[in-house]
């Protein structure tokens, strides 16, 4: 069934019948939560979604507005916690005593949480730990905001790279379709006995949440030159954490020294970060949300996908790249 959710709006929406989609109904670790493809590239997104999707087309930015945007599993976490104390002086005692969902809140959370999955004491959980969840209390923080999406530039406001900062961050699909994967696993999204090649399949058709994954990056590539936008590769970020850093300073005018630069790099440093509490959500495994057999912050390397891939996967991935890039001059970085 197509629709039009409201004229300040402007694009189609495709619901899709789990019943009538049996490849969507088989990923779903809950067979009442639906579906739908938004606009002309498809975009695939839990339903309820749409219900806060007019809002965020529309919502009123400012301009000291700092965005982290992102396909979801790229790095996201790590960039948010770099650009936030960038921008914020250094403040590492802020940083560690206050959870960066509070610092630097994911706007549209709130759709995401797919609340048939969770007893109210859950959800309750969940809210406090990833408190802002509403564009309203999003629009009722202190400026200056930084806010998180994993949503295509095209969903969100038309005017974000003329009125606030953007930093992009793309990372090679393969080892996204990896760390999504224990993602999913990790939060009881997906039934528990598919493995990762079938979950493979469901990336590389775009029946994963955010997806299609080259429509999302590539509009992102098309601003890549916006004196507004500045687009980073992941493994280019982990491999080299000072230029990283020192990049992302200059984007926002900060004049880092060489020991500030290195104490980041340090706190950015994988063993490191991934015991920082203020970033790793543990308290959801303690709270039985998450499964505590994963970690959210899990491995962070590049090219771990090797290890997860058959031969036929493999070849199956080469074309799909090739045949999404074709006429781009967009390229992952050889790392």
């Amino acid at each position: 069934m197509d629709c039009k959710l409201s004229n300040d709006f402007p694009f189609e929406v495709e619901i899709l019948n789990t019943k009538d989609n049996p490849e969507i109904k088989d990923y779903l670790n809950d067979d009442q939560v639906s579906f739908a493809r938004v606009g002309p590239k498809k975009f695939f997104f839990p339903s309820d979604f749409l219900s806060m999707a007019p809002s965020i087309y529309n919502m009123a930015l400012r301009s000291d507005d700092t965005f982290v945007v992102t396909f979801p599993k790229s790095g996201t976490t790590m960039t948010q916690e770099l650009v936030w104390i960038v921008c914020n002086n250094s403040d590492y005692e802020k940083a560690k005593s206050s959870p960066l969902n509070e610092r630097f809140p994911f706007l549209e959370l709130s759709s995401m949480v797919r609340k048939l999955s969770y007893t109210e004491n859950e959800i309750e959980v969940l809210k406090k730990a990833m408190m802002p969840v509403s564009i309203n209390e999003i629009e009722k923080m202190p400026s200056p905001r930084f806010i998180k999406s994993h949503l295509p530039l095209s969903l969100l406001p038309t005017s974000l790279l003329d009125q606030t900062k953007v930093v992009y961050v793309a990372r090679d699909p393969r080892d996204v379709a990896v760390s999504y994967y224990y993602h999913d696993k990790l939060m009881n999204l997906s039934k528990p006995e598919n493995d990762f090649k079938q979950y493979w399949k469901y990336f590389v058709s775009d029946n994963i949440s955010f997806g299609p994954y080259f429509e999302h990056v590539l509009e992102a590539w098309e601003k890549r030159n916006h004196p507004n936008m500045l687009f980073l590769f992941y493994e280019e970020v982990t491999k080299d954490l000072p230029r990283a850093i020192q990049r992302v300073a200059n984007f926002f005018g900060k004049t880092l020294s060489d020991d500030q630069v290195n104490k980041l790099a340090d706190h950015l440093d994988f063993d490191n970060f991934k015991k920082n509490k203020s970033v790793n959500l543990e308290y959801l495994q303690e709270n039985g949300i998450f499964r505590s057999d994963g970690a959210f912050i899990r491995k962070g390397k590049s090219g771990g996908w090797q290890d997860y891939f058959d031969e036929e996967m493999s070849a199956q991935a080469d074309k799909w790249i090739a045949r999404n890039l074709q006429g781009s001059d967009f390229r992952f970085p050889d790392c």
